[in-house]
């Protein structure tokens, strides 16, 4: 069975619980699944810490090199933690019965935001 959604991509709004689409009135969701929200919350929390870390160095005025240094950690733990709720929700469009919430185009269109 071909699976399909009357939703667009540029409509789509992340949130925790999921990926929420609401272009034809209906509230489509893609859930996180059990399995990913831990280590994507893990992901979350400690780019959140490595943050903090960030705004730290360079309220002491760190040497630049340092603080480029942890800002790219801090983007690849946030990229790591989207590509894995993305892979949660292509397994949904994927595998699931019924309509999918987001066609295969708009879940790539939501994985090239990421890029």
């Amino acid at each position: 069975m071909k699976r399909s959604c009357a939703a667009s991509a540029s409509s789509a709004a992340y949130t925790l619980e999921g990926i929420h689409d609401r272009t034809d009135g209906r509230d489509r969701l893609v859930r996180i699944d059990e399995q990913a929200a831990g280590p994507v919350l893990n992901r979350l929390r400690r780019a959140q810490g490595q943050l903090a870390g960030v705004i730290a160095m360079i309220e002491e005025g760190r040497d630049c090199r340092d603080v480029v240094t942890q800002l790219a950690a801090v983007s690849r733990a946030l990229d790591r933690a989207g590509f894995k709720i993305l892979a949660s929700g292509m397994r949904q469009c994927l595998a699931g019965d019924g309509d999918s919430p987001m066609t295969p185009e708009q879940m790539e269109k939501l994985f090239l935001t990421l890029a």
